[in-house]
């Protein structure tokens, strides 16, 4: 970027604690500060091999450039943040990844957390544009995910509101339960007693999306029978359908139905692609989660690639349909 114009200079001081800002604040006058911050040179910046323009603010006496406001400020390798990103949502492990990069897993891990929690904070401004453009939600899917943290007898449970149709991944949040069948009693008393927060994690997530779906809206579920609460407790206005679960195929492992029509289909197409693109998910791998908080970045990451593509294709299908002669 050439700042070549006065125009282009920064209007506002980078630092909260500049007197200006401070005036301003008390007044409650936003206006721009223009004559009081001149250039003061630039700056070759490596990592992306950028000039970086630097600034002098008149009233505090502090300096700043273009980099200073930006997320990535730090960063020494962030042409890497972009590569990271599509090999972690692509079924590729931090290691591996390390080794294609040629770097060390200490900067995919930091990468990864730096992505994952920009990429929660994309998920809400998601739901903002895509109810502002087309209304609220009126047909959703929901289900449980299950997965475990570091061994099978410490299961985990990723409860997901999907739109019917779109394939639009909504919601998503992963707490603990206690582990089933006969891997219960091995891990009472290897891990003692499990919490279940199923019920919690539901509500937290139901009553997050409240705002982006319709009270009115259509939510299909499987048979279970604690959904019916879960949902009523948020959505007591809202037509609750259930259909009893199906055995499930080879080759989706399990989240794929054999056979027939499937009416949960848009969920149960989007869990396999999460298994599929998750490497933390695969059926059958050591790269088995360690910290639950890491497993919701790492489904986070995937989520904006996920629905950016679910957006592109519906838009793909209008542009389709308007351009059939009629």
């Amino acid at each position: 970027m050439v700042l070549r114009s006065l125009s282009r200079l920064p209007s506002q001081c980078f630092y909260k604690t500049c007197p200006s800002k401070m005036n301003q604040a008390g007044k409650g006058d936003d206006s721009p500060i223009f004559g009081r911050i001149v250039r003061k040179g630039s700056y070759f910046r490596s990592s992306d091999s950028r000039r970086i323009h630097r600034f002098h603010c008149l009233v505090c006496q502090k300096t700043f450039s273009q980099a200073s406001s930006s997320r990535c400020f730090g960063q020494k390798k962030r042409r890497l943040n972009q590569k990271v990103g599509m090999l972690l949502d692509s079924g590729v492990s931090q290691r591996e990844a390390a080794k294609f990069l040629r770097t060390t897993r200490t900067t995919i891990v930091r990468k990864f957390l730096f992505l994952g929690k920009k990429a929660l904070e994309k998920q809400t401004r998601f739901l903002q544009q895509a109810t502002t453009k087309d209304g609220l939600f009126e047909n959703i899917q929901f289900d449980e995910m299950e997965t475990f943290e570091h061994s099978k007898c410490l299961p985990l449970s990723i409860p997901l509101v999907v739109e019917n149709g779109t394939q639009k991944i909504l919601g998503f949040r992963v707490c603990s339960m206690p582990a089933k069948g006969h891997l219960a009693q091995i891990s009472r008393q290897k891990y003692g007693p499990r919490s279940d927060h199923r019920a919690a994690s539901a509500s937290e997530l139901f009553s997050e999306l409240k705002e982006f779906i319709s009270p009115t809206a259509i939510i299909k579920s499987d048979e279970n029978p604690k959904y019916p609460s879960w949902i009523r407790s948020q959505f007591p206005d809202a037509r609750h359908l259930t259909y009893k679960g199906r055995r499930g195929c080879v080759v989706g492992q399990g989240e794929l139905k054999r056979g027939g029509f499937d009416p949960l289909f848009s969920l149960n197409h989007t869990a396999a692609m999460l298994r599929a693109n998750i490497n933390r998910l695969f059926r059958r791998t050591w790269c088995t989660t360690k910290q639950r908080e890491r497993l919701a970045l790492h489904i986070a990451l995937y989520v904006e690639k996920h629905n950016r593509r679910m957006t592109l294709k519906v838009e793909r299908k209008k542009k389709t349909l308007l351009s059939l002669p009629a």
